[in-house]
């Protein structure tokens, strides 16, 4: 601790991504994150005029489109 100055604590995830870094984590376009926010696919909250998507939901619909073969 600097005198006067509180220790920073650990940075904690943010509970929601950017439509940004959902295509990022999906390794798709922005188009397609959007596609499946309207289509209700992938749930979303709105602040203002931006999406925000909580992690979980997008784990989820990973899981959920899993394919296997055989």
């Amino acid at each position: 601790m600097v005198a006067g100055k509180p220790e920073r604590p650990e940075v904690v995830q943010a509970p929601f991504l950017t439509v940004a870094e959902v295509a990022e984590r999906m390794r798709v376009s922005k188009m397609t994150v959007y596609r499946l926010v309207h289509s209700g696919q992938l749930p979303a909250v709105r602040f203002g005029r931006s999406f925000r998507v909580q992690r979980n939901a997008v784990d989820d619909l990973i899981e959920s489109a899993r394919y296997e073969v055989g």
